[in-house]
């Protein structure tokens, strides 16, 4: 019998699914609930449980992880009669890893401790190949005895794990790092569409770039994204809109100015409303390309 802590996962999507396998690979005993079927079957073919509710799933676990979209979905599978808090063990350790609103992950933290159970905002970055290769960059906020808990946790899904500060913390850091991502996306796509239009051997360019100051994480991840038109979802321009609503409403909220960063949601919006809201974040490429006169 293993002595590591029972693990039950809420939400097998695009990143839910690799983090969740991953535990498995690490020893962990998990069992996961989601909506679809053919991710819960995927699961047991990992080596995990699947359950038929949220409920059945938290019940007996030692920590239990959320992977959901948005702050709603947080909301549904946390509270309620069917939800975690009302099914968990008192002293279970609940970890948000969703990209939510800071101020939902106080409201979470505040509820569940009335509960008994802890909660630490966990939010990542790194992608779905970051998932796949758990070499997330986890930003957590909550209580450093829980965070020393869940380290080990977290050590099999990432590679850069950092306590933030209290609850809500890893929201706010996670809504940066959106707002950072997105901006970088937009300038990559930008030179991207100039360097076409100037008639540079594209890929020579983009490595050239890589290699100086201009190179990033977002830019050799996404170059192959950009050099072959490929935008199948590895973070949905969906879910980054969602993002850029957050940041830019913390923002407000703290009376810090994102003069290029409301452009860029702006954008992000505009590339949603054209119909490309399924397509990864780098098909922000296709809005430049839109705006310099091309049929896209």
């Amino acid at each position: 019998m293993s002595n590591l802590p029972k693990i039950a996962w809420i939400g097998l999507g695009i990143m839910g699914s690799p983090m969740s396998e991953n535990l498995i690979k690490a020893g962990y005993d998990v069992t996961g609930f989601t909506l679809e079927q053919d991710k819960l079957d995927r699961l047991t073919a990992a080596g995990g449980t699947a359950a038929h509710s949220v409920a059945e799933a938290v019940r007996g676990a030692d920590v239990i992880i959320t992977m959901v979209p948005a702050s709603p979905q947080v909301e549904a599978v946390s509270y309620g009669p069917a939800g975690i808090l009302d099914n968990a063990r008192p002293g279970a350790l609940l970890i948000d890893m969703s990209s939510i609103t800071p101020q939902t992950s106080v409201d979470l933290a505040r509820a569940a401790r009335d509960k008994g159970v802890r909660v630490l905002d966990a939010p990542v970055s790194g992608g779905e190949a970051g998932a796949v290769e758990a070499v997330l960059s986890i930003m957590v906020g909550g209580e450093q005895a829980d965070f020393d808990e869940a380290k080990p946790v977290f050590e099999a899904l990432g590679k850069t794990i950092v306590l933030c500060g209290p609850h809500g913390s890893g929201q706010t850091v996670k809504a940066a790092n959106q707002l950072i991502v997105a901006v970088n996306i937009q300038a990559c796509a930008e030179a991207v569409v100039f360097l076409e239009r100037s008639g540079v051997d594209l890929g020579a360019a983009l490595d050239v770039l890589g290699g100086g100051l201009a190179g990033s994480t977002v830019l050799a991840r996404k170059k192959d994204n950009f050099l072959g038109r490929d935008f199948r979802p590895g973070f949905r321009i969906d879910l980054h809109h969602k993002d850029m609503g957050i940041v830019t409403d913390a923002a407000r909220a703290v009376g810090a100015a994102l003069p290029v960063g409301a452009v860029v949601a702006q954008l992000v919006a505009s590339l949603r409303a054209q119909g490309d809201g399924g397509l990864d974040h780098s098909a922000l490429l296709r809005g430049v390309e839109r705006l310099s006169g091309a049929q896209v």
